[in-house]
């Protein structure tokens, strides 16, 4: 009796931490989860959104499963040991890419966690699981098949249903004025250099993709890992950081975003506000210093990237 209720207990527990996961995940940004899969390679932006909520529905299956206790050697053990697999199998290959920098995103941005503590955590996991198996078999319900299916498609469908896939999102942004040259003379003829540093990259001339960001702003940071996978995939388009905050700050926030491989320069006070207002972030497509498209970081694609600067350097 004793080894039943350790068994059941430590069910409930492990399922707990996956619809804990899968919720965290979900909100307040499901944007990080996505970047997930095309980083891997086995999504573009446009599956990312799909195979994400995938993943996530099921989560909350399998800790509803778990903690159900239903059928755990036969079904529901089998099944959580291969998602959890998958997820140690990923940190590892982060770990191994990146190092063991930043937050894995096991949690979303609720609990900041790094890869090896993830990993750490999923043996834990395991190990509860194991325990698990050899003790008890769990709930045996007729009609099995029937409760498994009403309950899987309930609770692989949530994640699409609560926060529903939008690829037709449209900028706030884009009923602003376009077509008028930045005041980049503020940039590269700063009047106080010691909150204004003349730009890495000669913004002026040329296609690029100018993101305002702040160094603290958690929209912000989604918008630097999005522009690091786009610069990943395609070196040739030229994207620049102009950045405000500490420059105390950066090292945490390249930390968090693994954005080093955009080229950045910071600008503070008056200037950034000037440049960028309080909407931020602020993305620009710029053609010789002029403003031909305004972007939320929610719309950011890198296909419609591709296709604007491509048709820009062929005219």
């Amino acid at each position: 009796m004793l080894k039943r209720i350790i068994a059941i207990t430590l069910s409930i527990i492990v399922g707990s931490i996956f619809i804990y996961s899968g919720y965290t995940k979900l909100f307040p940004v499901i944007e990080t989860f996505e970047f997930t899969f095309v980083e891997l390679g086995i999504a573009n932006w446009y599956t990312a959104p799909f195979i994400a909520r995938l993943f996530l529905g099921l989560e909350f299956f399998v800790g509803c499963l778990l903690i159900l206790n239903y059928q755990l050697k036969k079904i529901t053990i089998p099944i959580t040991i291969i998602l959890l697999s998958f997820f140690t199998i990923y940190l590892i290959i982060q770990i191994f890419v990146s190092g063991n920098n930043g937050n894995c995103g096991c949690f979303g941005e609720h609990l900041k966690m790094t890869p090896l503590q993830a990993i750490i955590k999923n043996a834990i996991m395991f190990g509860l699981l194991f325990i698990v198996y050899f003790i008890y078999e769990g709930w045996k319900i007729k009609y099995n098949s029937l409760l498994l299916s009403f309950v899987g498609v309930t609770l692989i469908l949530t994640p699409f249903i609560i926060n529903p896939i939008d690829y037709n999102y449209t900028s706030n942004n884009l009923d602003e004025k376009v077509n008028y040259p930045l005041a980049l003379n503020l940039l590269f003829q700063p009047e106080d250099s010691s909150k204004v540093e003349i730009p890495k990259v000669d913004i002026r001339k040329g296609n690029h993709v100018v993101a305002f960001l702040s160094l603290k702003c958690p929209h912000c940071k989604i918008a630097a890992k999005k522009f690091r996978l786009i610069k990943k995939n395609n070196p040739q388009i030229s994207i620049y950081f102009i950045l405000n905050g500490q420059k105390s700050d950066y090292s945490n926030f390249i930390e968090e975003t693994k954005a080093d491989n955009i080229p950045y320069s910071f600008c503070l006070g008056k200037t950034f506000v000037k440049l960028a207002s309080f909407r931020l972030p602020r993305i620009y497509y710029l053609n010789n210093g002029i403003v031909l498209r305004k972007v939320d970081y929610l719309e950011l694609n890198q296909y419609e990237i591709e296709e604007w600067y491509n048709k820009k350097i062929n005219n």
